[in-house]
């Protein structure tokens, strides 16, 4: 079975660790003995992954710096091959037969997205709310609250075709596992004469495996983060766990925009347009969700079978 795996943030940097290479690739090598498991139980898989916290940091930095600060497409390009080595790495510290390889990802926007006029996507390291506003007079930036916390928020627009797909595809016919689209891919636009360019913007990484999956005609899109499950009324004494249900059951504006709604979003859309499944939960349980033992099993199959 073809699997797009998307690991979340959690799969580089646990909630409230400070943002070291040391952390990250310790759980990273976490990550990749769950999703070693997948492949050594006869699955193909694509690997994505977040980069929020990441491309922050370097935007961050390059603020700060003396140099000229890089556009947001450059940093995305230097995250995806900062934590596609690393999981490519510690996958193959496990599988030292099998092959790996790692791909920059361009993935076409339109320039003409409102995500531009309405930032949501959360990047960079936390902060109260003081200082958050603080930082977004001195520096230019959108803020808004991400749970108890605030942080930076960037344009997210939405994916409409990942370019490198075919190269995917032909890695994967051959035996490869391929990790790419990282951090939702590299943004770029098409100008009128045809060629591409980047542009200031992080593309929502479960979006963009929805967009990946259905382009590389897979039989499953499994979304990891650090929950077991999803919750309905999540954090009160009401909250319940969803275990397998129909596509239309459910819908991503439910929940929270910047935590559990992109994901929902991404599993329904993969789920109703290809008629396939996908999935949601907690990273060390991905076997397990594959085989809809644990996390959310979004059947597409089941909601054919209601009256």
């Amino acid at each position: 079975m073809l699997i797009v795996a998307a690991l979340g943030g959690n799969a580089l940097l646990r909630r409230g660790e400070p943002m070291t290479v040391e952390h990250q690739r310790a759980n990273v090598r976490l990550a990749a003995m769950a999703l070693a498991e997948l492949i050594l139980a006869g699955h193909s898989l694509v690997i994505t992954h977040g980069n929020g916290p990441q491309v922050g940091l370097l935007a961050l930095q390059a603020e700060t710096s003396n140099g000229s600060a890089f556009p947001l497409d450059v940093l995305g390009a230097e995250t995806e091959g900062m934590i596609g080595y690393m999981i490519e790495q510690e996958l193959g510290n496990i599988l030292k037969d099998n092959p790996l390889a790692t791909l920059l990802t361009l993935v076409r926007v339109d320039a003409q997205d409102p995500a531009f006029l309405h930032p949501t996507k959360f990047i960079g390291p936390v902060y109260d709310a003081a200082t958050a506003r603080q930082l977004g007079g001195e520096r230019g930036w959108r803020v808004a609250p991400d749970g108890e916390n605030w942080r930076r928020v960037v344009a997210s627009p939405r994916p409409l075709a990942i370019m490198e797909a075919k190269v995917i595809s032909l890695l994967v016919n051959h035996g490869v596992t391929v990790i790419c689209a990282g951090g939702g891919g590299i943004p770029v636009i098409e100008r009128a004469d045809g060629s591409l360019a980047g542009i200031e913007a992080v593309i929502d990484k479960d979006a963009a495996s929805a967009l990946l999956a259905e382009q590389l005609n897979a039989d499953m899109l499994l979304l990891l983060t650090d929950v077991d499950a999803v919750y309905l009324d999540y954090g009160t004494p009401k909250a319940r766990a969803l275990s397998r249900i129909a596509p239309e059951m459910i819908s991503d504006q439910q929940f929270p925009a910047g935590s559990m709604a992109p994901k929902i979003a991404a599993a329904v859309q993969f789920a109703t347009k290809m008629g396939r499944p996908s999935a949601i939960g907690r990273l060390e349980d991905a076997t397990s969700i594959v085989r809809a033992e644990k996390g959310t099993f979004v059947d597409p199959q089941l909601g054919a079978k209601r009256p």
